[in-house]
């Protein structure tokens, strides 16, 4: 097998091309892995692309190479097969269909220790979901959500609607998502959400409503807007807390910490996926989070393929990411297929 591959790096702002990269035979402890499917992300990895990252932050995973001062190659959601393994891997073998935290390249090589084995019979365009899925729990799993409590969702890109869903399933009585896009708002109203509500100035308004006065229990800001996280400090009941999963970059955000968040005590709470919730940990560590994902994937409450709104060849991947920045209402989830490399 040909240790050539081809790799997409981000070369300067708002510069995506694909690049000749190598992928060498495996060498012990090694396997190597032709990529069937990856996605990128809407949220960290467009930051990334748009210099929106502080240049000098360390990269935070280990197939990450550059840096966020430019030229990076990103990316964490790759869906690929097996190819050959070196010697002394166990855990996997020619064949198997794994996901890894790795940026979008036709062929890799990497450590056995970091692709995760899939269930068989998932579709590897599913397995793709796996990384925003694991964001998706760990955010869950930080929101002090109650049986019968009322969750609203601010931002419904693919990691809030997988939220919407999971909170449905962690025992919400109700579910309200916020988003600024009309066919957003739909997938929203598609995987279950209650009530789907546009961020304009009678938002607040319709949270009380729904709320018998109260406000949400809890709110949790995926839409990486500043704005958005304002309007969740206001929508929350007294007591509430607000689960801030968006990552901001380099932006300075405003909040109005005169009003709501000091008279209703409201608690802002990070969850970052890298870092485990603090009251988990004597019972959870990454790899139970992994397998909840995993059968979180083949889980048929779980609406995936409607999030799926373009699949394009992996050669065409600097205009997917042109259409992603610049046309967000037209898409959701895009997926890069491999199909066509050689």
């Amino acid at each position: 097998m040909s240790g050539e591959a081809r790799a997409l790096w981000f070369a300067a702002p708002r510069v995506a091309e694909l690049r000749p990269a190598s992928a060498p035979p495996p060498g012990p402890g090694e396997v190597r892995v032709r990529t069937l499917a990856s996605a990128p992300s809407g949220g960290t990895e467009m930051l990334v692309y748009r210099g929106q990252v502080p240049a000098d932050l360390p990269l935070d995973l280990p197939t990450l190479e550059g840096s966020f001062g430019f030229p990076v190659k990103h990316g964490y959601a790759a869906v690929g097969c097996v190819q050959d393994t070196g010697d002394g891997v166990e855990a996997l073998a020619p064949g198997d269909t794994v996901f890894v935290h790795h940026p979008h390249q036709s062929v890799f090589t990497v450590p056995e220790s970091l692709p995760v084995r899939l269930p068989g019979g998932l579709d590897a365009e599913h397995g793709v979901f796996a990384a925003n899925l694991e964001t998706a729990v760990n955010i869950v799993h930080d929101t002090p959500l109650h049986l019968g409590e009322t969750a609203v969702v601010f931002g419904q890109g693919v990691v809030g609607l997988l939220v919407v869903q999971l909170l449905r399933l962690a025992g919400a009585g109700r579910v309200l998502a916020v988003d600024p896009l009309e066919n957003r708002r739909e997938l929203a109203h598609a995987v279950g959400a209650d009530e789907a509500l546009r961020p304009d100035g009678d938002l607040g308004t319709r949270v009380l409503s729904l709320t018998d006065g109260r406000g949400a229990d809890i709110a949790v800001e995926a839409s990486g807007s500043g704005a958005a996280l304002a309007a969740a400090i206001e929508s929350v009941a007294t007591e509430g807390t607000v689960v801030v999963a968006s990552w901001y970059g380099s932006e300075q955000v405003a909040l109005p910490l005169g009003g709501n968040f000091h008279r209703g005590r409201v608690t802002l709470r990070s969850s970052q996926v890298g870092r485990l919730s603090p009251g988990l940990v004597p019972r959870w560590d990454h790899a139970r989070r992994m397998q909840t994902v995993l059968d979180l994937l083949g889980d048929p409450r779980m609406v995936l393929w409607p999030l799926v709104s373009h699949r394009i060849p992996f050669g065409e991947a600097p205009g997917a990411y042109r259409m992603i920045d610049e046309r967000p209402e037209e898409t959701v989830q895009v997926i890069l297929t491999y199909d066509e490399e050689p």
